[in-house]
């Protein structure tokens, strides 16, 4: 039999991607939570830092927060369990988790402890075996089923892991939990469903809580929650002195990202939030109560997410003030395509063009009548399969817009825009290749829990 309640503090949606404020999360860490939890990755970032095998989120933030959540935790003696190492859950931003772990630790002298970690990349030629052997990849969000030139250009595959390697990881004993690619909701609903509690409400809870304050009113990011699970209902409190958990934040983050029903693939199961019912328990406390959860089809479905390499990028950016050169943007822009493709032809290159302040519109959309801004920035994206080509295309891209030959412009030089003197190197682009779900007999069958002793 669980215990009565079970209360678990996120400190941030995504942790390091900014740091964590530390007042709201000693006030929770007073309150002396059962778990720290939180999430370290998105595919919201983009395919680029999972195609280029490196993290968006600077080291030092990372650390940062590793270290409040490691500290509390520890001197607690309780589990902290973070998901999706350093952005991506990449097996090499796992390994860059555990070496911050094992620095915290030996920098703060904290006793020895117990820290299991699985990793989540899927080796390319395991998903082509299981192709030629006739099970098929499926696409999500009206993508094909996946196909070998698919699977042949992608650069990296990592599976997104459900409740099932933190369970286990739990059962082993750890301390410390760090884990590869995660479901964002799995992180908190293994532990409630470990202990026992309704799988309806422990997918909830993991639903309201992983993105942190983004819960809570008025709007914050990076401030502490907590989240109580009973067998009855879920209660969301917000920590920051200044920040409620209502029942018009609570809902509306719910279900900000897609409409009901809200589907969990990793699950093979169905989180329905439509019938929830919600009611203000205290001034900064929300109570839920009656999500549904329902398997589909009995079936297991773990899903996998790959990055493919389009080229290297350069980007360059213009501002625009002069006002026809305004009211005639999209000609612009045309024009400065024409010069483009007469240096390099339609093909074999990509050229974008995000313009900021076309009546708050950005990027390639249709013409607008009138525009009321007085000033626009171009932002020029130049992508080709080497860098030279790439910063050529980007240069080119970018510098014709000053030099667009617009009608009834006589002889005037300088006014039109204003162009960066030289373009800048990015990080290469990527897309995303795979966004798919493989039905599976084993959940645990791309993860693998290992356990590991940090201190002396």
């Amino acid at each position: 039999m669980s215990k009565r309640e079970l209360r678990i503090l996120c400190p941030n949606g995504h942790l390091g991607f900014s740091t964590t404020k530390e007042e709201s999360f000693h006030i929770g860490a007073k309150t002396r939570p059962d778990y720290y939890v939180a999430d370290s990755g998105s595919d919201d970032i983009g395919p680029g830092p999972l195609g280029a095998d490196k993290s968006p989120s600077l080291r030092v933030w990372q650390k940062h927060d590793l270290e409040l959540m490691l500290l509390a935790s520890r001197e607690q003696g309780v589990p902290m369990i973070i998901g999706s190492a350093g952005d991506t859950g990449s097996n090499s931003r796992v390994d860059m988790y555990i070496e911050m772990i094992e620095e915290i630790a030996a920098e703060h002298d904290i006793p020895p402890f117990k820290l299991a970690y699985f990793y989540s990349e899927v080796d390319k030629e395991i998903l082509r075996e299981k192709m030629i052997n006739g099970i098929k990849i499926e696409g999500l969000d009206s993508r094909e089923d996946l196909t070998m030139e698919e699977l042949d250009r992608t650069e990296r595959i990592v599976a997104v892991a459900g409740i099932h390697p933190y369970i286990k990881a739990l059962d082993m004993g750890a301390d410390v939990i760090i884990g590869g690619r995660s479901s964002d909701i799995a992180l908190f609903a293994a532990p409630a469903i470990r202990e026992g509690y309704p799988e309806n409400l422990a997918y909830y809870l993991g639903k309201v809580l992983e993105c942190a304050s983004f819960c809570a009113e008025p709007y914050g990011a990076k401030e502490s929650v907590i989240g109580t699970i009973t067998h009855e209902d879920v209660k969301v409190e917000a920590m920051a002195p200044w920040q409620r958990c209502t029942v018009a934040s609570v809902a509306g983050h719910a279900m900000y990202e897609r409409s009901n029903p809200y589907y969990e693939y990793f699950a093979g199961g169905m989180l329905d939030m439509s019938e929830c019912v919600y009611e203000q328990y205290d001034e900064k406390t929300t109570r839920i109560t009656n999500p549904k959860y329902v398997p589909i089809d009995g079936k297991v479905k773990v899903k996998l997410e790959g990055s493919t390499k389009v080229g290297e990028m350069y980007i360059g950016i213009a501002g625009v003030r002069d006002p026809y050169t305004i009211k005639n943007i999209d000609k612009v822009i045309e024009l400065a395509r024409e010069q483009v493709e007469e240096r390099f032809g339609k093909e074999g290159y990509e050229l974008h063009y995000r313009i900021y302040g076309k009546n708050g519109v950005m990027g390639d959309l249709e013409p607008i009548k009138e525009i009321k801004s007085h000033e626009l920035c171009i932002v020029v994206q130049g992508i080709a399969p080497t860098k030279e080509v790439a910063e050529e295309v980007a240069m080119t891209g970018t510098r014709q817009i000053f030099y667009a030959r617009l009608p009834e412009v006589k002889g005037t030089a300088g006014t039109a825009a204003f162009v960066v003197d030289e373009v800048l190197p990015a990080t290469p682009a990527f897309r995303w290749s795979l966004n798919h779900v493989i039905e599976v007999d084993d959940p645990m069958e791309f993860f693998d829990v290992k356990l590991i002793d940090i201190g002396k």
